[in-house]
């Protein structure tokens, strides 16, 4: 390791030197040290040139060597933010990622900014897909289920310390609800055999958050039914998927009678947004 530096400034440098050698990017240094001192970035600015207290010094060349062990940036800080809003993040809960930010913009386009919507994020880990529509469109009723009770339990504390009213439901799927307007998820995807290359971050996440079977869509091809039940017709559903398998469910789902079915790309233009809409007169699922 590098030597201890005295000053916040030097302490920076050498904590930048070593991620940069790790291949990680230079700028979480910055996180890492501020949040070993209990301060904000703009504090920390401020104070380059000051000396570093030996606890706090001590805490970020922890923090640093178990970010580089694959700990989690995320987890280290113990939030991450998400469409605007800080959430408490802890492990063996999805992380949200920037990704999926993509999928609340585009949900949002079916939900009108002047009359209120039925909604439900389905798997909803930290809570944060559900957090934002509701911080985006107060008017909406949001609904968000999982089935990990360590999961509900953060949801809530981060709606409580966000001020949004949602309500969380522990239940598979979509909970026996019905005649909602818009159900979203971010549902496992990844295919089992990727647990053999997956990056050592993802060992500290759920791994039912994560991985659905053969080919990542057991969970996503089992909500597709479930979702036809609880949207009244004219109802939207929307995906996060992998480029790799988003292709095999629209196949699915325009055959099972899905309209406006569709493929969008993310931000690095990856197919990665799958969109449904039920048909205002539509026929049992089964049927489609």
């Amino acid at each position: 390791m590098t030597p201890r530096p005295k000053r916040f400034l030097e302490l920076l440098q050498a904590l930048q030197q070593e991620l940069l050698a790790a291949g990680k990017p230079a700028v979480e240094a910055r996180w890492l040290v501020a949040h070993a001192a209990q301060l904000s970035d703009h504090e920390l600015a401020l104070r380059l040139t000051e000396s570093v207290p030996p606890d706090v010094e001590e805490a970020a060349w922890a923090m640093l060597r178990l970010r580089l062990s694959g700990y989690p940036l995320q987890l280290l800080l113990g939030e991450a933010e998400f469409y605007g809003l800080k959430l408490r993040v802890e492990r063996r809960v999805l992380i949200p990622r920037p990704e999926t930010e993509g999928l609340v913009e585009h949900a949002l386009a079916h939900l009108p900014l002047d009359k209120p919507a039925r909604v439900l994020d389905v798997g909803t880990g930290s809570g944060a897909i559900a957090l934002a529509l509701k911080a985006m469109r107060p008017q909406a009723t949001v609904w968000a289920s999982d089935i990990n009770p360590k999961a509900l339990e953060l949801a809530r504390r981060n709606a409580l310390q966000l001020g949004l009213e949602v309500t969380f439901l522990e239940a598979p799927f979509t909970a026996n609800l019905q005649g909602l307007d818009l159900i979203v998820s971010n549902p496992p995807y990844l295919p089992d055999s990727y647990r053999e290359e997956a990056p050592p971050e993802l060992a500290y996440e759920d791994s039912t958050a994560l991985y659905a079977g053969p080919d990542g869509l057991e969970v996503a091809r089992e909500l597709l039914p479930q979702a036809w039940k609880t949207l009244k017709p004219g109802g939207w559903l929307w995906l996060e998927l992998a480029p790799e398998n988003v292709y095999t469910l629209l196949a699915e789902a325009t055959a099972q009678g899905w309209l406006e079915a569709r493929v969008l790309p993310d931000l690095t233009q990856r197919p990665r947004y799958l969109v449904g809409q039920k048909p205002v007169e539509s026929q049992n699922f089964a049927d489609a």
